[in-house]
């Protein structure tokens, strides 16, 4: 299970302390979360830029990223440690979206392009949301789900490029790995944060319900 983290404040913000907290988060996961990483973030002007790294987060130079409103990024743990590659890492991303995942899916019934089976994920949730992700985001999941025998779990990100809304979900299938697989996060009038587990001030943080969808 790799590691989620998303940033979004109406003020630019240093990048480079949330992510030295991913970092430590990543470092210390019980998985291994060291097959790459990579994140996107907004400029000034408003365009996107895309960044990857074959090194785990924690080695790599956190610093170097300007000031932003936005940030997505993503600490990558290789299935069965295999396929690490830059190119496998995400975000995955095209004109429209941002996306990020993790979990671990068991006989999924879906014929899409992709190089790994997380961009085959995006590429059919992309078809089936067709011109709205807004109204069909929920859908998409529900039936990605419908065709999947065994959902392990499952954490979703999505932002669109358009106007910064974004989508998340969260499934899992095992109860007794609860807090490893849920999803958390902390909002307040002007900032929001979505992460795989709780910063290390723990206040604020919401805790989101398994079978969930939730937009912003």
């Amino acid at each position: 299970m790799c590691r989620l983290l998303l940033v979004k404040s109406k003020s630019e913000f240093e990048p480079v302390s949330y992510l030295q907290e991913f970092a430590s988060i990543s470092k210390n996961s019980k998985e291994f979360q060291g097959h790459g990483w990579g994140m996107s973030y907004i400029t000034g002007s408003g365009s996107w830029i895309n960044y990857k790294n074959i090194k785990p987060i924690w080695e790599d130079a956190l610093g170097i990223f300007p000031k932003t409103k936005f940030i997505i990024a993503h600490a990558r743990s290789a299935f069965q440690d295999k396929d690490i590659i830059i190119e496998n890492n995400m975000p995955f991303y095209d004109d429209n979206y941002i996306f990020i995942f993790n979990g671990e899916l068991h006989g999924v019934r879906i014929r899409e392009e992709g190089r790994i089976g997380a961009e085959k994920i995006f590429n059919f949730l992309k078809r089936i949301a067709g011109e709205s992700m807004k109204e069909n985001f929920a859908k998409a999941v529900s039936l990605l789900n419908k065709r999947t025998k065994y959902v392990k779990a499952m954490n979703i990100i999505i932002v669109y490029k358009n106007n910064g809304d974004i989508f998340l979900s969260s499934d899992f299938g095992e109860e007794e790995d609860e807090n490893y697989f849920t999803m958390s996060y902390k909002e307040t009038e002007d900032d929001l944060i979505i992460c795989s587990q709780k910063f290390k001030d723990n206040a604020g943080w919401v805790s989101l319900n398994n079978h969930s969808v939730k937009i912003w």
